[in-house]
């Protein structure tokens, strides 16, 4: 952030010779170097008075600190210079030497918010209070960072290795309440007695009458150094299974062990070490792009369990009709039918008849160009797209579509629904496939493409999960079923047809019975738990299409290493999302990312489509298109925007002069 940052510290010292340090930045009071800087100027006068008995720290209007600034970590990742430029040791300077080893007592104050650096200082201090809801946690390994101002050491000793791995490693918060049956924070108490009872205790430990503890050094909550081994052994596994693309969180565990193994003053310069490599690394950059590429938005969708009370009372909201004549008092209507486009213009226009005037009339289909369907009806200013991803209690992007003629109250009005439900909204334009589905059509198209030609579906599929997909385009096209995967491939047939992979493929299979999941065979079998096998049928109906079609293996495409799956996979889709840029379907490549990272799955640490992209660069991604379209046809042949770009050796996310966004 560097020092042009409006961040501050203030001290007020009172009667009781309690100097009060309140952290000023809002509106979450996140740290800064200017924040910290000027921490350690006060803290350092504090100590210096001779009127001052004791330090309590708090942060002002309800929130002690959100953490540090991530709009700093552009300047710290492209190489800012002098003291700022590694705050990891600075944090050791100051936290460490300044406030931790003070002589006079210090006391954290917190309410709102403990998160990140924010708890790192507050666990510097010899006691904690904190109000019962307050939230603390150390949320860094979701910017593919880890805790740098000293939290992989001193969060163990106050919590035990289990929790402070599990806080750390899944970046949850604990509430007040938790902190306290943990030992995390010493009392809880309401808003209004805080800062009192903080001044209290802080000269309580003075006097004696409260112990006095160095976080850093406590001992009591830590293992042996064989359990502790253990334990740490168990959650490397966990993390290799579940994260095998990313190496934020193996190096958390490995900073952990050092300061339980060598010490904690070890563990310090190690934490500050990593954190500064994994600052510039690009899973880190990518993370954060994420981060700020998501509007409106909480950075994780809750994942609580339901309580028995609340399904109930959730159950009782819902009412089941056969008729539309219960519709005349409602003020939203999402329709959810089958991608068919004349029931869907047929229920739109019984809509227009039974709801009231103010209804805003919505569709979930995932392809249909919405003034097709909205044709028949009259009231096309209130026709929207409200697409949700499936399973759509789990994804969390929501992709509003509109029109032309489609009324802004309207859009506003379904981006606040969206926020309430806790999704996460981007608006596009209208056209086939919108701008999600549209921009990942080829996605499968190319799989089929490559197993054709002689490439292994198996293979393509543990690649593209290797990568960091939810799931290999054959394993995904089984799960959402045959008939959706032809119905939604017709479109782009009848509106791409220059562009689009026609294969026959899934129609043969779907002729013998086989619809994916559904019916436990499509190009995997299932068992009784859903686990996906590979089939060796399949085979069979693959040597069936090329004698049908005449089409010949490729012996080079029979012999593809994982690197050439990856961009034959990817680089249509990045070529599609060039297409949905200069359209101005999008308003922004960062509205690509956010929707691909939330919408698709393609694995945020790689920072979406475009971003991902723009790491490879366009003059590659254009040359390895066109010499496959020169082999395979038109399904590779890169689009003008690209043509464009990587003759100029720019970068895809820059913005187009030229671009008339359709929003």
């Amino acid at each position: 952030m560097g020092t042009n940052a409006k961040g501050r510290t203030v001290m007020e010292v009172g009667d009781d010779g309690v100097a009060l340090i309140t952290i000023i930045n809002p509106p979450v009071n996140s740290l800064s170097f200017d924040v910290l800087f000027s921490l350690k100027e006060n803290y350092e006068q504090a100590l210096q008075r001779n009127d001052v008995k004791a330090i309590v720290i708090t942060g002002a209007r309800g929130k002690f600190s959100g953490g540090f600034d991530i709009s700093a970590f552009g300047g710290l990742q492209g190489g800012q210079k002098g003291p700022f430029s590694k705050p990891g040791f600075v944090a050791v300077d100051i936290l460490t030497d300044t406030v931790e080893a003070a002589r006079k007592p210090s006391v954290a104050a917190i309410d709102g918010l403990a998160l990140g650096g924010g708890l790192e200082i507050a666990m510097t201090c010899h006691a904690r209070i904190s109000t019962p809801t307050a939230q603390l946690g150390l949320p860094e390994l979701q910017l593919g960072l880890i805790p740098g101002f000293g939290g992989t050491q001193r969060l163990p000793r106050l919590v035990g290795l289990t929790k402070s791995l599990e806080m750390m490693l899944t970046s949850k918060p604990v509430k007040g309440e938790e902190a306290f049956d943990l030992g995390l924070v010493d009392a809880l108490v309401s808003p209004d007695e805080l800062v009192s009872t903080a001044r209290r205790w802080a000269l309580e430990i003075l006097e004696r009458r409260r112990p006095w503890v160095a976080s850093l050094h406590k001992t009591s909550k830590l293992e042996s150094l064989g359990e502790a081994r253990e334990i740490l052994k168990f959650a490397r596994a966990q993390v290799r299974k579940r994260a095998p693309n990313v190496k934020h969180p193996l190096v958390c565990i490995d900073v952990i062990e050092e300061g339980i193994a060598s010490g904690p003053r070890a563990g310090l310069w190690k934490e500050a070490e990593a954190f500064q490599e994994l600052l510039h690394s690009e899973t880190c950059k990518s993370l954060v792009h994420i981060f700020f590429s998501q509007p409106n938005l909480q950075s994780r969708v809750k994942k609580g369990k339901m309580t028995q009370e609340k399904f109930d009372k959730t159950i009782s909201l819902i009412k089941g009709t056969l008729g539309y004549e219960s519709f005349k008092d409602v003020d939203m209507v999402i329709e959810a039918v089958i991608e068919n486009i004349s029931l869907k213009q047929q229920i739109f226009s019984e809509l227009e008849k039974y709801c009231p005037p103010h209804c805003i009339l919505a569709t979930n289909t995932s392809t249909i160009d919405l003034n097709l369907i909205g044709e028949k009806t009259k009231s096309q200013d209130r026709i929207v797209g409200a697409h949700f991803f499936s399973p759509a209690h789990i994804m969390p992007l929501l992709e509003i579509v509109r029109t032309n003629k489609t009324s802004p109250q309207v859009i506003i009005d379904l981006f606040d629904v969206g926020k309430k439900i806790k999704k996460t909204p981007v608006v596009v334009g209208n056209c086939t496939g919108f701008a999600v589905n549209r921009m990942f059509f080829p996605y499968p198209q190319a799989a089929l493409l490559l197993i054709e030609r002689g490439a292994d579906a198996y293979q393509i599929d543990k690649v593209m999960t290797k990568f960091g997909m939810p799931m290999g385009p054959f394993r995904l096209l089984d799960l959402v079923g045959f008939g959706v995967a032809i119905a939604s491939g017709t479109q782009y047939i009848e509106n791409f047809p220059e562009r689009t992979y026609t294969s026959l493929l899934i129609p043969l299979m779907q002729g013998d019975g086989r619809q994916g999941e559904s019916t436990q065979k499509g190009f995997y079998t299932y068992g009784d738990k859903r686990r996906a096998n590979p089939d060796p049928e399949l085979k069979k109906y693959i040597e069936k299409l090329r004698s049908m079609s005449g089409v010949d293996i490729d012996p080079k495409l029979a012999k593809l290493s994982e690197k050439d799956i990856v961009e034959m996979m990817f680089f249509p889709v990045v070529n599609e999302a060039c297409r949905v840029l200069a359209e101005g379907i999008a308003v922004k490549a960062a509205d690509l990312d956010i929707a691909s990272v939330m919408g698709m799955g393609f694995p945020p640490y790689r920072g979406g489509v475009i971003f991902w992209a723009d790491s490879i660069g366009s003059k590659y991604i254009y040359s390895k298109l066109e010499e496959w379209s020169k082999i395979y046809g038109g399904f590779f042949k890169p689009c003008a925007y690209l043509a464009e770009r990587a003759a100029k050796g720019a970068s895809l996310s820059a913005p187009l002069d030229e671009a008339k966004s359709r929003l």
